[in-house]
């Protein structure tokens, strides 16, 4: 029950709570572009299969090779956004324990900072995996030399 003196310590709660939603609103930032990834990998794959028919042997032994790169890359960014999703509830979970350590009068700033490592964790693996899948990405874009324009002098 919130009393006259436990209200200036839900108002400390809720600062101490601003700094992981604003966390959470990069976490959400980051999710976002890797989601964009992983459509754009979807649907180079969709192009494939809706044009395999009409692709010449020669066109379908490249795209087979293709296909199993984008495997690869869709498989790494699924990782990145499951880690990254995973870090964002962590951080729920934080700011759902500074409250009810506010609200129940329980010490549990020990579980807030495990959640918070874990989140950390989550977000660094998550991270580790999106920076692989860009090397992956940029690995199978090569410009030849010839084709590249000159500088001007």
């Amino acid at each position: 029950m919130v009393t006259p003196e436990n209200v200036t310590d839900i108002a400390h709660a809720i600062e101490l709570a601003l700094a992981p939603v604003f966390l959470l609103t990069g976490i959400a930032a980051l999710l976002g572009v890797m989601t964009n990834r992983l459509a754009r990998i979807i649907d180079r794959g969709r192009y494939f299969e809706q044009s395999w028919e009409s692709l010449e042997e020669a066109a379908r032994e490249a795209g087979r090779a293709e296909l199993r790169f984008l495997e690869k890359r869709r498989k790494l960014a699924n990782r990145a956004i499951a880690a990254g999703t995973l870090a964002a509830l962590l951080v729920c979970l934080v700011v759902a324990t500074l409250f009810l350590e506010v609200l129940l009068e329980v010490r549990l700033r020990g579980a807030a900072g495990v959640f918070f490592f874990c989140s950390m964790l989550c977000l660094i693996v998550g991270l580790g995996t999106f920076l692989r899948e860009i090397f992956l990405a940029t690995q199978s874009v090569r410009v030849p030399r010839f084709q590249m324009p000159k500088d001007p002098p």
